[in-house]
């Protein structure tokens, strides 16, 4: 039975996308040496140029490549159309219709202008990846209708909350994108712009200053119609274990799987809750602390359950001391017994010698003679007197 026209345009184009996407991005990476920009094509396999001078793409490369990769180049600033022939004031003209993966590491990008990718029009993956970002053009990626992966790892920590504001503008159009990597830049926050893509299958925002999940984020992550939402990768972030973060974890109790890394989610703060797993934390017990002892980072209301585990390890040792103080009464015994006796007796003596003095004292008959008052005479018995 042949498949309805529906089925083909929903499988036809998103699988061998995402295939074609992951399999461009791995084929240039390793054999490209560092200062240099590597290309292959169906004619050309590979092919590696020195390009340590670069101060712009390279014009040179064949119009049927399929990737390209550029590594250690000082590029500083992507201007409008730079991949493509024309340029910003003219519409630009396609140079590379067939490049379906551009690989951009390393080579001290600050500035990437609007237009900067216009003429890449079967562009699936790119990658910007450590690069210094400091300015991202609102309509940099608008000409690249069919981009799968973003990867931004480490490129956007230096450009401070307006880079983040660029970004939400750059990935409005980006309808098609499935991945999205934003790892190591010191996000505090999860765009709001990522979220809302309607494609996107995996962000990955590990290595960040992410401190919890709001709620609006939360409810961002969920499609609607009962569609499952991206995957999100949160691993490395110093997570606040107080009431902040128990929308988070409520949403992980319900979503597990859609964070692959969620038993690696560690706690950062308060003091209490240091490095425990965010996961193995009760709800109920994550209260708020007061304002003061937050800003000097004290403990919250959140150390319950490991004060009650301390109680019971005391409680323990306890019962263990007692233990061993029975079991050596208990093989020592005889040696109690014959101690015992042998004070008993010592005792016994001492109380006899105790009762023959008494007994000695209160005898008449050795009782002294009393002592004749001063100034008396002594009489004898015939006296008479």
């Amino acid at each position: 039975m042949a498949p309805r026209a529906g089925q083909l345009g929903l499988r036809g184009p998103l699988l061998p996308g995402l295939l074609l996407a992951a399999a461009a991005l791995s084929r240039p990476a390793a054999p490209c040496p560092l200062q240099c920009y590597c290309f292959g094509s169906p004619k050309l396999l590979l092919r590696c140029a020195p390009g340590a001078e670069l101060r712009q793409p390279p014009r040179d490369v064949p119009s049927d490549a399929r990737n390209l990769t550029i590594v250690g180049a000082n590029l500083t600033v992507l201007r409008a159309a730079a991949f493509a022939d024309g340029d910003e004031a003219a519409t630009p003209g396609v140079r590379l219709p067939f490049l379906t993966a551009l690989r951009l590491t390393n080579n001290n990008i600050e500035v990437v202008e609007d237009g900067a990718f216009d003429g890449l029009p079967s562009l699936a993956a790119l990658d910007l990846s450590h690069n210094p970002l400091r300015a991202l053009g609102g309509g940099a990626f608008r000409g690249l209708p069919a981009l799968r992966s973003l990867q931004l790892n480490d490129a956007l920590a230096r450009g401070g909350p307006a880079l983040l504001d660029e970004l939400d503008a750059a990935l409005a159009p980006l309808a098609e994108l499935r991945l999205l990597g934003l790892a190591g830049n010191a996000l505090s926050r999860l765009p709001p712009a990522a979220l809302r893509l309607p494609r996107l299958e995996q962000l990955d925002a590990h290595s960040n200053a992410l401190t919890d999940l709001g709620p609006d984020e939360l409810r961002a992550l969920e499609r609607d119609g009962g569609l499952p939402g991206p995957r999100l990768l949160l691993a490395e972030n110093p997570l606040r274990c107080d009431c902040a973060v128990r929308p988070l974890l409520a949403w992980l109790h319900n979503a597990t799987e859609r964070v692959p890394d969620a038993r690696r989610l560690r706690c950062a703060a308060p003091r209490a809750l240091h490095n425990r797993p965010l996961l193995g934390l009760d709800e109920a017990r994550l209260r708020c602390a007061d304002v003061d002892l937050d800003r000097r980072g004290e403990e919250v209301d959140g150390a319950g359950p490991e004060l009650e585990a301390s109680y019971v390890f005391f409680g323990l040792v306890l019962a263990l001391i007692g233990l061993i103080f029975l079991m050596v009464l208990y093989l020592n015994r005889r040696g109690i017994q014959r101690w015992m006796r042998n004070l008993r007796e010592a005792c016994r003596d001492q109380m006899e010698g105790y009762h023959y003095r008494y007994e000695q004292d209160a005898d008449p008959r050795r009782a002294p003679a009393p002592a004749a008052p001063a100034g008396s005479r002594a009489t004898s018995p015939g006296s008479g007197l």
